[in-house]
């Protein structure tokens, strides 16, 4: 069985699933904190430091389809507008705005209780960084994992909260934010971790 067999066979089974299924809509709000230091070595003077996204507030939506396990399978993007800051043996210094953007494909499983719902979720996808001025957009592979909180205020309205970790697989000793052929950096990391905690109001269709 081919590639291609198996790409258009999942793709109908989850279209089917979700056709027969409850679809929702949860726009979001929150902060993204705690973002791990990159240890980089600057190119042109092969000086050692850190870099890492500064905490700041997020917003996003997710878009999915209820299962009966209970849970759901859904689609997430996450915004974040922040700046990229320099550490350790650089000068402490804001190095350029930067935006980083999650595209998550995930889902979750409730234990439900009530009105209310505990659950737990999990992802993987993109992790899209675009920084300001001259430097180039990376975008690299990412997972997520959390737990949260649904309570229904109406049968088709829930409120919830989440705090949620993301890691970005970086790839050890490549370049980063490059710019007309010249590599600011290369980066000696393996992973950025990076929290959120957030909350926001699902409908259900």
């Amino acid at each position: 069985m081919n590639k291609t067999y198996l790409a258009v066979a999942l793709a109908a089974l989850v279209t089917s699933q979700a056709q027969s299924a409850e679809l929702f809509v949860a726009p979001f709000g929150g902060y993204s904190f705690a973002a791990s230091e990159l240890d980089v070595v600057e190119v042109d003077t092969e000086d050692s430091g850190t870099l890492k996204v500064s905490e700041s507030a997020n917003y996003g939506v997710m878009l999915g389809f209820n299962t009966k396990d209970p849970g759901n399978i859904y689609f997430l993007y996450s915004r974040q507008d922040s700046d990229l800051r320099s550490g350790g043996n650089f000068s402490d210094q804001v190095v350029t705005d930067i935006t980083v953007d999650y595209f998550h494909v995930g889902g979750t499983l409730f234990f439900p209780n009530g009105d209310f719902k505990p659950y737990v979720t999990a992802s993987l996808g993109l992790t899209h960084m675009s920084p300001a001025g001259q430097y180039s957009n990376e975008s690299r592979f990412s997972i997520g994992f959390g737990g949260g909180i649904e309570y229904a205020i109406a049968p088709s309205v829930a409120l919830f909260a989440d705090v949620r970790g993301y890691g970005t697989f970086m790839s050890s000793d490549s370049s980063l934010f490059c710019s007309d052929g010249f590599c600011k950096w290369t980066i000696d990391a393996e992973t950025m971790w990076q929290g959120q905690a957030n909350a926001g109001i699902k409908f259900t269709f």
